[in-house]
């Protein structure tokens, strides 16, 4: 069982208080892109000028707005790649790792299992999850609902923040705190 449980603090009255702080996963989606032709392949793809612009704007505001992550996980696709190199460029993160669960086709719960569960975050992290749609949505569904509905949608350079639970599954227990599309960041 993971226990994302901060420790009892002792407050100025001397009473034991509990201050639930959780990790905190930033789902954020990369930025505009190449289309996909025939001589580019989809893993290829690399953002476009005006992707790079307006991820950088994007990323700028976040820091202003005090956001700092632990890690940046990246999918393998370059233009999630881009994408976090651009976030640590601008001061978000001093570290970027890439993911393959973070991939289109990866799968929620071996990412649970075999990545997240055996670092052992601080209760108070903040982890940067860049990645693709519909997944990335898909993702925020199962963490919250426990199964995906498709009703969440993240646009390019966009914003999903979830909370995962003090202790136990993160699936259909987690709690959504943001939702920002890139229009209210620039």
């Amino acid at each position: 069982m993971i226990n994302y449980h901060a420790k009892l603090q002792t407050s100025e009255s001397g009473l034991s208080t509990q201050i639930a702080k959780t990790v905190k996963l930033y789902l954020i989606r990369h930025g505009i892109a190449q289309v996909a032709t025939d001589e580019i392949e989809d893993g290829a793809r690399s953002l476009t000028k005006e992707g790079r612009q307006k991820t950088e704007k994007v990323a700028k505001r976040l820091l202003n707005l005090g956001l700092q992550f632990e890690l940046i996980a990246t999918s393998p696709l370059v233009r999630a790649r881009q994408t976090a190199e651009i976030l640590k460029a601008v001061g978000l993160s001093p570290q970027i790792e890439e993911c393959t669960y973070l991939a289109p086709d990866g799968n929620i719960s071996s990412w649970l299992d075999n990545w997240l569960v055996p670092r052992k975050y601080a209760p108070d992290a903040q982890i940067a999850l860049v990645g693709h749609e519909p997944c990335l949505s898909n993702w925020a569904e199962l963490l919250i609902w426990g199964e995906a509905r498709n009703r969440l949608v993240l646009k390019k350079a966009g914003t999903i923040g979830i909370k995962l639970p003090e202790t136990g599954s993160p699936l259909g227990r987690s709690h959504m705190f943001w939702l920002t599309p890139p229009k209210y960041l620039l």
